[in-house]
């Protein structure tokens, strides 16, 4: 299975997936429809699937003009979006599985940043290679997403799952907040090397136009805060020793950022 990263609106990616075997291909929340027809034209493949993981626009603005597209295509989406994602046909649920090519999924409930939010993982199929993680705005690289619809306790929750995915993960998040992300964790932990260290080269990245999605979560597990709730260095400087509540005063402090 390839991966394609499509950069569409101001910092959002869509990822396509590509089955070159079967000359097949999926979608991981398409904003737009018109990047993802281009971007399939030169493969000649034929897009099956959609995988959404949540309702908001910029992740379901495309599913309409795709699936007329592509009448026979299916579109998945969590149970309780029922009704919020256009054209949905499947509705998933913590613990289903399904099948893109020869690789199967695991679904993750992971509510927080809205409250039907779901997240898809593919195991790794040989020991060298990587899981694939596609985790829409639950997860970010460096950071997490905004609650709008879920509570600091469900979104602990939420990323308490993906922490516990191996460290060889691959995690495809839908927007490019890196950099903003490690400058606001700068103003929390400024004596972190690893975040002082991964910052620097983030800023390389950016600088030669180059994104930094995806990203590992072994990396993430040493430079994300918003994982690192029950740790006893965050929890000093949110002056609290609740996981919680520490988890609740550092998504604050970045929504004033």
């Amino acid at each position: 299975m390839d991966i394609c990263r499509i950069p569409v609106l101001s910092d959002n990616y869509i990822f396509l997936l590509y089955d070159s075997a079967r000359g097949q291909a999926a979608v991981v929340d398409p904003a737009e429809a018109e990047p993802v027809l281009a971007a399939l034209e030169p493969l000649g493949a034929r897009l099956v699937a959609i995988f959404n993981t949540h309702h908001h626009h910029d992740h379901i603005g495309g599913n309409r003009a795709l699936k007329q597209a592509f009448p026979d295509l299916c579109i998945y989406g969590g149970a309780g979006d029922r009704g919020r994602l256009p054209g949905q046909d499947v509705f998933l649920q913590e613990g289903d599985r399904l099948q893109f090519g020869d690789r199967p999924a695991q679904v993750f409930d992971v509510p927080g940043h809205t409250r039907a939010h779901i997240a898809y993982y593919f195991p790794p199929i040989a020991p060298d290679q990587p899981g694939e993680l596609f985790c829409g705005d639950t997860l970010f690289s460096g950071g997490c997403g905004r609650l709008f619809e879920g509570t600091p306790a469900q979104m602990v929750a939420s990323l308490g799952k993906l922490r516990d995915l191996p460290d060889h993960t691959r995690i495809w998040c839908a927007h490019e907040y890196t950099a903003n992300n490690l400058q606001f964790a700068l103003t929390i932990a400024p004596q972190s090397a690893a975040i002082q260290g991964r910052y620097q080269e983030v800023k390389t990245y950016r600088q030669a136009g180059q994104s930094t999605i995806p990203t590992w979560l072994g990396v993430e597990k040493q430079t994300n805060l918003f994982l690192q709730w029950d740790d006893p260095t965050l929890q000093a400087a949110m002056n609290t020793t609740d996981p919680i509540q520490a988890f609740s005063r550092l998504r604050g402090k970045k929504d004033q950022f």
